[in-house]
């Protein structure tokens, strides 16, 4: 029998390339006019990081110099994450991109169309995945609200459209995908995560609650005021709870704290075909299936199309002017950007913590410029 063949080393932790220089003093240009308080910047590849760099400061009122490992809250960027404890089961064979949700949450039973009208036909989960069941979004009444409540109150409201119809982004509908992994894997949600996905991949500070003594790591969310001055803001989703309350639910839909390392790595996993240091997360085909056009002609985003949990690039415009079509990833509601290129075997993350950026985070200046710059130093 022929030996079993190495498992792929882990990637390399090199000093930065020197291709990439450039990166810092384009980005710390937004830290001196005032438009950020400070980012890390990473690049890599499939198997090895290029470039880890960072600028100005975690926190304005301290001065601490901000540091490539600390911690951000990464909103929307949870969403691919929570889509992969989906598509985990779904290997597993217990359960499939189409079954209808109340198979596995049976207050979906009593959902209701636009108006109060019967559903044409059940929510799926692939309806969930990719923003198209027609549930809206909604504020916690309750920061310590569970995700079986969130759910069934999301339930309660008539959709905005029917299943299927209209792409409609849905930050709910992801928290409720969260509650079908712990109810199909009899596992409380984070618990799996912790699992099945942050400890395989080695993602050693990424979390639904900031631990107390890492508080001081937590880049401040900063938010402009009408003289265009940085003020500090609290995170939205946390609803008025502590970053360290342990009562408040793990959603999917935003949840998540994390590193510009860490994110990095579930983009390996993706770009190496759902496999991590010799390690399977999910089949090769689901990896696939979870980075191609899911929504077909319906009106997203412009130049783009959803995956399952994933945004996928159709054409290079705006904010995704360097990726190429095929280009895979998500952005946080406060300007932090995660992208894989397949086509140039690139990882593009962008960590910083300013709220309200226009016309709106996936598209702001500080990201076209690190994307563009690091593209440009790739000069492929």
């Amino acid at each position: 029998m022929a030996p079993a063949a190495p498992a792929p080393a882990a990637a390399a932790k090199p000093a930065n390339d020197p291709r990439f220089a450039g990166i810092a003093p384009a980005m710390q240009v937004y830290v001196d006019n005032g438009n950020i308080s400070g980012a890390v910047m990473l690049v890599a590849t499939k198997d090895k990081l290029l470039s880890l760099t960072a600028v100005g400061t975690t926190d304005l009122a301290s001065g601490r110099k901000m540091e490539t490992g600390d911690l951000f809250w990464i909103a929307s960027m949870t969403k691919p994450m929570t889509a992969l404890g989906i598509a985990m089961l779904k290997d597993e064979g217990k359960l499939a991109f189409d079954d209808p949700v109340e198979k596995y949450l049976p207050e979906f039973k009593d959902a209701k169309g636009p108006g109060g009208a019967p559903l044409t036909r059940p929510i799926t989960l692939r309806d969930l995945l990719t923003h198209t069941s027609g549930l809206g979004d909604y504020s916690l009444p309750d920061p310590h609200w569970t995700l079986e409540q969130i759910s069934k109150d999301a339930v309660t409201r008539p959709l905005r459209a029917q299943p299927g119809v209209r792409w409609g982004y849905s930050t709910t509908g992801m928290n409720i995908l969260g509650h079908v992994v712990e109810v199909v894997s009899g596992t409380p949600f984070a618990a799996f995560m912790q699992k099945r996905l942050f400890d395989p991949l080695g993602m050693t500070h990424t979390t639904f609650w900031v631990a107390p003594e890492d508080v001081t790591r937590l880049a401040t969310s900063y938010l402009a005021d009408s003289a265009g001055k940085l003020q500090p803001t609290t995170i939205s989703y946390m609803y008025g709870a502590a970053v360290t309350d342990k009562a408040r639910p793990p959603i999917g839909g935003a949840g998540l704290f994390s590193t510009a390392e860490d994110v990095a790595k579930v983009y390996q996993m993706m770009l190496q075909g759902g496999s991590f240091n010799g390690k399977t997360i999910i089949k090769p085909e689901t990896a696939a299936e979870m980075i191609r056009n899911q929504t077909g002609d319906l009106s997203t985003r412009p130049g783009m199309a959803w995956g399952l949990g994933f945004c996928v690039v159709l054409q290079s415009l705006n904010g995704n002017a360097v990726l190429s079509p095929g280009s895979f990833g998500h952005g946080g509601a406060y300007g932090t950007d995660s992208w894989a290129d397949p086509k140039r075997d690139v990882i593009y993350v962008l960590m910083l913590q300013r709220d309200k950026i226009r016309p709106n985070p996936d598209d702001s200046v500080m990201r076209v410029t690190f994307q563009q710059v690091a593209s440009d130093a790739l000069g492929k």
